[in-house]
């Protein structure tokens, strides 16, 4: 019998990408950070920005930056109003994108709230050897990608593979 992997702690940011929330009112970071402590990680970072793709961009720089950040949860900008610019802020910094996410979300999504889930926005990808998970701004669409899919990815124990046991490889 194969030994079973354990938990492999990730060291994760969340960034709330809002206009009209404060930190202290930021119920979906607020979940993404107390859901992956209790899931065994590490929260390295949160902070709340503005809709702004260059104070977006500046900040996940510095993260993906940082060899102590293994992976980094976004909540918000991800619709399509004209102040909705997660993806236009992050996409170009990704090496890699995982445009399975996206559609695994919407399909998810979907279950739960119908065709809304085309206003979905929400991508996924590899910056730096850094993972990226931009999510939309509701503290239930947030709970969905990490209780469905987030999590689980990055829980080394995850079979048939996850993402957590790529870490060592990314920068290969």
């Amino acid at each position: 019998m194969t030994a079973q992997p354990n938990l492999i702690p990730l060291s994760l940011c969340v960034l709330t990408v809002s206009d009209t929330r404060t930190l202290a009112e930021d119920s979906s970071g607020g979940y993404l950070a107390e859901a992956l402590v209790e899931a065994g990680h590490r929260l390295h970072d949160r902070t709340l920005l503005p809709d702004d793709r260059y104070k977006l961009r500046a900040q996940v720089s510095i993260w993906i930056a940082d060899p102590a950040v293994d992976g980094i949860l976004v909540t918000g900008g991800t619709g399509f109003t004209g102040r909705d610019s997660t993806p236009e802020a992050l996409l170009p910094l990704l090496d890699k994108e995982m445009p399975g996410f996206g559609e695994l979300f919407r399909a998810i999504s979907y279950e739960e709230i119908g065709t809304s889930t085309l206003q979905s926005r929400a991508f996924a990808g590899l910056a730096n050897g850094t993972f990226l998970f931009a999510l939309p701004g509701s503290t239930s669409a947030c709970r969905t990608a990490w209780e469905k899919i987030v999590c689980a990815q990055l829980d080394a124990r995850t079979k048939p593979c996850n993402l957590a046991t790529l870490r060592p490889r990314l920068k290969e």
